[in-house]
């Protein structure tokens, strides 16, 4: 028997991603503003909806793991790799993701988010 539902592990993982993606964002946008584009209205509002879109979600995640009884540790992170102990009551899962996937996921996430704003 999972000690984790299958259901919940996309939770997990938002905590995860969803945090580094809004970082991603934060500094986009910052880069934008700053920089010499001659519009900098269309990116940053395409980055403000993006960071609107991807923290309502974080609250959704953040509220559904608090309902259930689970939290997300950020453990032990190494030039490969990035422990993450998913906390469900008592029991613990110890998950290791290869930096290089933390990276590609949420590049992933980040067009995800954008294509959500452009339809």
């Amino acid at each position: 028997m999972l000690l984790i539902p299958a259901e919940a592990l996309p939770h997990f993982e938002n905590m995860i991603y969803l945090p580094m993606l809004l970082i991603i964002l934060e500094k986009d946008r910052d880069s934008f503003e700053k920089g010499p584009f001659k519009l900098k209205g269309p990116y940053v509002k395409l980055v403000d909806e993006a960071t609107r879109a991807a923290r309502a979600e974080l609250r959704e995640t953040t509220i559904y793991l608090r309902r259930h009884n689970m939290k997300v540790v950020r453990n032990k992170t190494d030039a490969t790799f990035t422990e993450y102990v998913f906390v469900h009551g008592d029991y613990k899962d110890h998950r290791r993701y290869l930096n290089v996937r933390l990276r590609n996921r949420t590049e992933e996430l980040l067009n995800i988010y954008f294509a959500m704003i452009e339809s």
